[in-house]
């Protein structure tokens, strides 16, 4: 078949790599415009094989249409498609197009899926490949593979170790049984559907009243981005790679505990929670130097 391929990053790089295997053409690549001097992976993969590229700030464009147009595509592939793609463009490929998603659908639909599935505690995440349509990730589903969530997992380390191998092959495979002409459209369930905002500086403050579970989950939610945060004499301080732990009974919450090799423990309501590497502006960096560098020590109160 031929595919037009939207997305970016090396989740649609290993896509393309996946379906020149399988025989399929990759007719052209959408892409967003360049955010630095380094092109995207998918783009230097496209270019290397003399496949056309396209970049637009937003597929509303005209010029975008023309392109989806151009490539006389059979199916259009939104692979880590993170531009809005307007509806009558899906339905210009032959076959109109499919779409990855990191969460199960119906629940957690949006942007930031990953993110919110970690905050409010789930054991269970997974991939979904559908047939999108107006709505923000409503379409009729074609594919979907569970997969477990590890109890310290953060956004990032879910995302890489886990579900973007396995939404890859999980694309691949819807790829497939489009081909096969046994790809299913399956209507979500609207009683089961959740929605939620990309998640921002607003969703990732840290209180340190509430419970250590709570607070373990809010910071590996937010880690990478946009980084759960406190403040340390008026500065914004993030934290990163966070574990339970214990606390010494009646430490106050948001009282730092214990600094080490280990990163920094910082009481809650009932236990506490240690992180490993924090961030007051600059890179991130182990904890403890972090730290060092702010004159924080056991006994500060965060927050």
């Amino acid at each position: 078949m031929r595919i037009l391929l939207v997305g970016q990053a090396a989740f649609a790089e290993e896509v393309l790599r996946g379906l020149e295997a399988a025989g399929d053409t990759i007719a052209a690549v959408v892409c967003p415009p360049d955010a630095g001097p380094k092109p995207d992976p998918v783009k230097a993969a496209a270019l290397a094989r003399g496949i056309p590229v396209h970049q637009f700030r937003s597929l509303r464009a005209p010029e975008a249409r023309h392109a989806f147009e151009a490539a006389r595509a059979d199916l259009g592939v939104l692979a880590y498609a993170t531009q809005i793609v307007p509806e009558p463009l899906l339905h210009v490929p032959r076959l109109t197009s499919i779409c990855f998603h990191p969460s199960l659908l119906p629940r957690y639909r949006g942007g930031s899926a990953i993110a919110w599935q970690l905050i409010r505690g789930e054991t269970e995440s997974g991939v979904t490949v559908f047939w999108p349509d107006a709505g923000i990730d409503t379409g009729p589903i074609l594919l979907q593979r569970p997969a477990p969530v590890g109890p310290d997992d953060t956004a990032g380390s879910l995302y890489y170790r886990t579900l973007c191998p396995l939404g890859v092959r999980a694309v691949l495979d819807a790829v497939a049984l489009v081909r096969e002409g046994r790809a299913p459209r399956v209507a979500q369930d609207e009683s089961r559907a959740s929605y939620d905002p990309l998640c921002s500086d607003a969703h990732a403050g840290i209180d340190w009243s509430r419970p250590a579970a709570e607070l373990h989950d809010l910071i590996r939610g937010c880690d990478p981005r946009p980084g759960a945060h406190t403040t340390w004499r008026g500065a914004r301080l993030r934290l990163y790679e966070p574990r339970r732990a214990e606390a010494p009974a009646g430490a106050p919450p948001g009282t730092v505990v214990a600094i080490g090799v280990e990163g920094i423990r910082v009481a809650a309501r009932d236990g506490a929670v240690r992180c490993a590497r924090a961030r007051n502006g600059g890179a991130k960096a182990p904890a403890a130097d972090v730290a060092r560098s702010l004159g924080l020590e056991p006994g500060a109160r965060l927050g």
